[in-house]
């Protein structure tokens, strides 16, 4: 509890109104109905008989919106702007790893190549969500959300803050396109998306590792009196770092080795299985029945 500019006691769990969240998901599910009523039956895709959306990229794409919803609002985003760095990390991290993925995974084929549109934006998106690209520009924007200036100001100024939230989720979704596009020619191999997830794990180390080590408040914003769970700023501060190094570190290589697995153990359940299957036994109407398929060779000419 602490005392507003009135002098009232004001928790730091009081709840808060996000019209703008709220905006936000409903854009985004009316999108998602939109594009399936609408757009698909005009694809070519649909057309030729294929699905509009599969049971599995439907439940994909509702815990999307459920992780945007969660980590856009009331408690996370007030408590991650006012009081913790921690919950910051996290809200990040849900953004940056989590969120764009599902949202790949959620997109089938036809969509993503509706929202890519023309031949000239699709050049563009293919461009940047090239491996070496998109990986340093995903790093470059978690280098700069992480300078103690800029989260400091980004924290009191709303269009500095969404501006560098949608920076950081446009720069993830490329950053994912190499690991997980739905259309299969922008997807590196088995082997360079494990390369590839292994050095977007690096980068993240260097302030991770700053937070963690750091002395004293290295965000003056979150050095206030409220401490909320009673943790200090230093405490604050290597618990983001945790979660920035291990959190990222682990979820991507739980990725690494499940593609290793795919990659390499994809047959051998069924190569390595007792059961075999079952062999037809060549009987001798299937023979005249050949023979009867093919037609027979001309008599030699003996004149």
């Amino acid at each position: 509890m602490f005392a507003d500019s009135t002098g009232l006691l004001v928790s730091p769990w009081r709840y808060q109104v996000h019209p703008e969240v709220w905006m936000l998901v409903l854009f985004v599910i009316g999108s998602w109905w939109y594009a399936l009523r609408v757009i698909a039956p005009h694809t070519p895709e649909v057309r030729a008989g294929g699905p509009v959306v599969t049971r599995r990229q439907g439940w994909l794409f509702t815990a999307a919106v459920v992780m945007l919803w969660l980590a856009s609002d009331w408690p996370i985003h007030d408590i991650s702007e006012e009081y913790l760095y921690s919950v910051h990390m996290f809200q990040h991290m849900a953004l940056s790893y989590f969120l764009p993925l599902l949202a790949l995974l959620a997109t089938p084929l036809w969509l993503f190549r509706a929202v890519i549109g023309s031949r000239r934006a699709g050049r563009v998106v293919r461009w940047f969500s090239k491996p070496v690209t998109a990986g340093f520009l995903f790093n470059v924007v978690v280098v700069v959300t992480h300078i103690p200036a800029m989260v400091n100001q980004s924290v009191s100024n709303p269009v500095l803050h969404y501006s560098l939230h949608v920076a950081l989720v446009a720069s993830s979704l490329l950053m994912w396109i190499p690991v997980a596009a739905p259309d299969t020619s922008m997807r590196l191999g088995y082997g360079g998306r494990m390369v590839y997830l292994f050095l977007m794990s690096v980068v993240p180390t260097v302030p991770a590792a700053w937070l963690t080590f750091a002395e004293g408040a290295v965000y003056k914003h979150y050095d206030i009196a409220v401490r909320v769970w009673g943790l200090s700023v230093t405490t604050d501060q290597q618990i983001a770092g945790a979660i920035m190094k291990t959190g990222g570190s682990i979820f991507l290589w739980s990725i690494i080795v499940f593609v290793w697995f795919k990659r390499f153990m994809g047959g051998y359940g069924k190569e390595q299985s007792y059961r075999r299957p079952v062999e037809t036994t060549l009987t001798f109407d299937d023979v005249t029945r050949e023979f009867e398929r093919v037609p027979a060779a001309p008599e030699p000419n003996r004149d």
